[in-house]
C-alpha cells in the first residue's frame, strides 16, 4: 500500500520531513507523498531518508484554492524544488503566508492571547509556520484544552483571530502543475459540502480544468464513502487516489499509510498518476 497525502513540521504536521518515510515504512508502505501547504523545501530531507529505508518517495504539496462557498484544497505531484510556474507560484503563496502569520499574532495580541512570532517558528521548526502551530502554543500556553477548541474559538474562519489567505483557481494549479512536470488533484472532496448531484457536476468541472485525479480513499471517509468517490472518479476519467493526511499530533486520529486504521491505497496509484504527467 502507498499514502499519498502527509504533512510535516515544513507546514502544519508536527513532524519533521524525515520522519515521515520512517512512519510510512513501519506501516507497510513501499511509497509514500509529502504534501505540505504550498512548499517543497521538505522534500529533500524526506527523500534521503525515504532512500534509505527503501520507501519511494513521491514530492508533492497541496494548495489552497478559491472555491465558493468554501476553500477546496488541490494535491500536486511529480513536481520538484527549482525553476517552474508553479514553484514561482508557491514562492509568492509562502510571502503571502508569512504576512498572515504576523496578521494573526497580532489579532490574537489584541485578544490578550500569548502568541508570537518567535514562538511560532520555533513551535514550526522553521518557516512554514500555521495556524495548527498557533492552536499548538495555545495548548501549552493553557488557553485551550485542545487544537480543535482553539480552532473553534479563535482560528477557523469567521473566529476572531482569523485572516484569510491568498488562493489561486483550480485551473491556474492545473495548468501550472502541468508546466511544471506534474499533476493536480482534487483533495478530500467531502469537504467541499455538496449534495450529491452538485458533487459530480463539480468534479466534471475540475476534470474540465485539467485536474488527473480524485482523492476517494481518503483517511477520515467511510467505506461507502471510498466507494462512492472513487466511481464519480471513474466516470469523470480521473484516477482514484488516496492518503492519510497525517499531521501528526494535530491531527492525532490519524495515522501513515492506514488513516483511522482501515485505509489501504493500492500501489498501482502511483503508476496510474505519472502515466497523466505531461
Amino acid at each position: 500500500m502507498i499514502d499519498l497525502h502527509t504533512h510535516s513540521t515544513v507546514s502544519d504536521g508536527s513532524d519533521p520531513p524525515a520522519r515521515i518515510p520512517e512512519l510510512a515504512a513501519a506501516a507497510g508502505c513501499s511509497a509514500v507523498a509529502l504534501t505540505d501547504h504550498d512548499r517543497l523545501d521538505g522534500l529533500a530531507e524526506a527523500r534521503a531518508r525515504a532512500e534509505a529505508l527503501g520507501v519511494e518517495l513521491v514530492p508533492g504539496c497541496e494548495v489552497s484554492c478559491e472555491w465558493a462557498p468554501g476553500t477546496l484544497h488541490v494535491l500536486v505531484y511529480f513536481v520538484e524544488p527549482g525553476e517552474g510556474p508553479l514553484q514561482d507560484e508557491l514562492a509568492r503563496l509562502q510571502t503571502d503566508r508569512t504576512e498572515r502569520n504576523r496578521q494573526m499574532v497580532e489579532r490574537l495580541s489584541v485578544l490578550g492571547l500569548p502568541v508570537t512570532l518567535e514562538e511560532l517558528a520555533a513551535e514550526a521548526g522553521g518557516d512554514g509556520a500555521g495556524r495548527p502551530h498557533m492552536a499548538s502554543i495555545l495548548v501549552r500556553k493553557g488557553v485551550v484544552g485542545s487544537v480543535q477548541e482553539a480552532f473553534d474559538r479563535y482560528l477557523a474562519r469567521g473566529r476572531p483571530g482569523y485572516v484569510s489567505k491568498a488562493r489561486l483557481s483550480p485551473r491556474t494549479v492545473a495548468e501550472q502543475a502541468r508546466g511544471s512536470g506534474g499533476v493536480a488533484v482534487l483533495a478530500h472532496p467531502l469537504s467541499l459540502q455538496l449534495g450529491e448531484r452538485e458533487l459530480d457536476s463539480t468534479v466534471a468541472e475540475l476534470a474540465d480544468a485539467g485536474l488527473s485525479g480524485l482523492e476517494a480513499l481518503y483517511g477520515r471517509y467511510s467505506p461507502d464513502e471510498r466507494a462512492g468517490l472513487a466511481d464519480i472518479a471513474h466516470r469523470h476519467g480521473l484516477v482514484a487516489t488516496g492518503g492519510s493526511d497525517y499531521h501528526g499530533t494535530y491531527k492525532p486520529d490519524l495515522t501513515v499509510g492506514t488513516g483511522q486504521g482501515d485505509l489501504s491505497v493500492p500501489e498501482t496509484t502511483v503508476t496510474s498518476l505519472a502515466e497523466r504527467r505531461p
